[in-house]
């Protein structure tokens, strides 16, 4: 009975600890979806308040959302992403295989590698 109970509590804590995985503080890294276009792009929680969240993105652009609408960073070496190799215009799919502030290193699927900006890259 004890140990039922005990799981009990521990499973309510995980919901309320997931539930509140949103809620941001000013200068965290977070991922938003840039213009609801479907693809999350890293920056900083510049301002939090009253529901909304405004994102520096890591290339320089700003935007305000929903708080409902922006994800804790969560990138890590071995994660998919794709990059926009070389700054030219084309994304392509990658992994990440060093991380170190906005530097990123990237071993692209076709056997190309790169070491460039977080604000270069991108998640489903």
């Amino acid at each position: 009975m004890i140990k039922n109970t005990l799981i009990a509590i521990a499973a309510g804590m995980l919901a309320v600890s997931a539930g509140s995985a949103r809620a941001q503080t000013p200068g965290d890294w977070v991922l938003g979806n840039y213009q609801g276009a479907g693809y999350w792009y890293p920056g900083i929680a510049e301002k939090v308040g009253g529901g909304k969240v405004t994102i520096r993105y890591d290339d320089g652009d700003r935007e305000t959302v929903s708080s409902k609408k922006v994800r804790p960073y969560d990138w890590m070496i071995g994660m998919k992403v794709e990059c926009n190799f070389k700054n030219a215009g084309e994304w392509y799919p990658g992994t990440i295989s060093s991380l170190a502030g906005e530097k990123i290193g990237i071993a692209y699927d076709d056997g190309d590698k790169e070491t460039t900006k977080t604000g270069r890259c991108r998640t489903k």
